[in-house]
């Protein structure tokens, strides 16, 4: 009898093992690969938060020698607009890591191992096993070589991605879903200058990325709305296309991505958009499993290990004779949508690559101007500031100072800073107007920024 059963040991899974077999508990922690294993598609990017915890746990002390570097800067250009700030740090990391996804995956595997969880490679599970009353109690499935085995425990937990078995096993219902939104060709790159900067860019419905990697490798790629991706052909006429979608926004980078060489084949990244309910009598979901947005905005890795710690302290403290284990998933779920929800929907909102308006790039040049703003908005992309600390009203109505008045302001948003500047001591009522008339402008995060009550 274990006390935790975790199904999948990518990132989410074995996190969770990691995490439980450390603070005294039997886990067993399943998955059908052996592993070094490569997965899907995954441009690896782990913003500071997931740094932060991978190191704190001594996971990326495992990883070998690959060459990492430190990424201290995020940028976005949009059209003639730039902007770039530092990351701000999570407990003195204010660095992204970009490490090889099979090393990481096998050294948290084997972290987890070494902290006492057993670790099944080669074991797929096909059913889930119930009491009288419908709890989940255990899991069966198959090893392969041995045949049928079966194994109980007082929690199941499902890792095991966006087509989670252990989800449709335990019927958890999908909401707030919405189809692929957008769909990227991405590769590695060699023989580029590798500044640590993550640079994206917006232009023409396209979002060119690219960043430093391991082992001397830069990621090189582009995503389209999901209408616009264009048709699959060889690599070398994929190279042509992501060359010329560079050339349109950064021809120098162009050029140097030229002069280098493909480093592997090319990649295509394309996912739904769900939550999933994460927890029923017995079982809980967690990473992939439990929620999944587009690959955009690089949040994956870090939300999957984010969240495998909220659902270790949730099921730890249970089991360490705290509240009933149905009471302690559903504080989890609280403590996962409150993690993932705001950013689900400003990935959603990102993925659908949106020119933007000349009014959105006054206040995106306006961040730069600003350091505050500037540092805020990529800690947004980065997962470290909330959604709802950046997009709130008082974060807006101070934007308002740094705009470019010699640059020329578009005619809307002069009227906005009119409302909120030259109206004799800025009546609160036309403050809240001006509020409204921008959240119009800020799709779903205008929603966020009326609900701010900060004045």
């Amino acid at each position: 009898m274990y006390d935790a059963i975790v199904v999948g040991a990518r990132i989410s899974g074995a996190s969770t093992a990691l995490l439980l077999a450390r603070l005294g508990h039997r886990v067993l922690l399943v998955d059908r690969a052996r592993f070094p294993s490569p997965t899907s598609s995954s441009t690896n990017l782990i913003h500071p938060p997931g740094v932060q915890r991978l190191t704190q746990w001594g996971v990326l002390d495992r990883l070998g020698d690959p060459t990492i570097p430190r990424i201290g800067r995020y940028r976005l250009e949009s059209g003639p607009v730039r902007l770039e700030a530092g990351l701000p740090a999570v407990e003195g990391v204010d660095y992204a890591l970009s490490p090889p996804r099979v090393k990481l995956d096998e050294a948290l595997v084997r972290c987890a191992a070494d902290a006492g969880a057993e670790v099944r490679e080669e074991t797929s599970v096909q059913e889930l096993l119930r009491d009288a009353d419908g709890t989940v109690v255990g899991v069966a499935g198959t090893v392969k070589g041995s045949g049928r085995f079966q194994e109980k425990a007082t929690v199941v937990i499902g890792a095991d991605g966006k087509n989670s078995k252990v989800a449709r096993l335990a019927g958890a219902e999908q909401y707030r879903s919405e189809p692929v939104l957008s769909k990227s060709l991405w590769t590695y790159w060699e023989g580029l200058p590798q500044p640590p900067l993550v640079r994206t860019y917006r232009k023409n419905r396209r979002h060119p990325f690219t960043w430093p990697t391991h082992d001397g490798l830069s990621i090189v790629g582009v995503a389209w709305p999901t209408a616009d991706f264009p048709s699959p052909g060889s690599d070398e006429a994929t190279d042509r296309t992501v060359i010329a979608a560079l050339a349109d926004v950064d021809p120098e980078f162009a050029e140097e991505v030229r002069a280098g060489r493909r480093a592997g084949r090319w990649l295509t990244g394309s996912v739904p958009n769900f939550l999933r309910r994460p927890h029923g009598p017995g079982w809980a979901l967690v990473g992939d499993a439990s929620a999944t947005r587009d690959p955009i905005t690089a949040s994956g890795i870090t939300h999957a290990v984010l969240g495998a710690e909220l659902l270790a302290e949730a099921v730890h403290r249970s089991l360490s004779g705290g509240r009933a284990m149905h009471l302690e998933l559903a504080a989890y779920a609280r403590a996962r949508d409150a993690l993932v929800r705001d950013h689900y929907d400003y990935t959603r909102d990102y993925a659908r690559i949106l020119d933007h308006s000349l009014e959105e790039r006054a206040l995106i040049e306006a961040m730069s101007r600003s350091p505050w703003h500037a540092r805020g908005m990529i800690g947004l992309f980065a997962t470290v500031v909330p959604p709802t600390e950046f997009y709130s009203r008082r974060t807006f109505r101070e934007l308002f100072d740094f705009l470019d008045e010699e640059g020329g302001l578009p005619r809307n948003i002069r009227m906005l800073r009119w409302l909120l500047h030259a109206v004799p001591g800025r009546p609160e009522a036309t403050a809240r107007l001006a509020d409204r008339l921008l959240a119009a402008r800020l799709g779903l995060m205008g929603e966020l920024l009326l609900r701010s009550t900060a004045a």
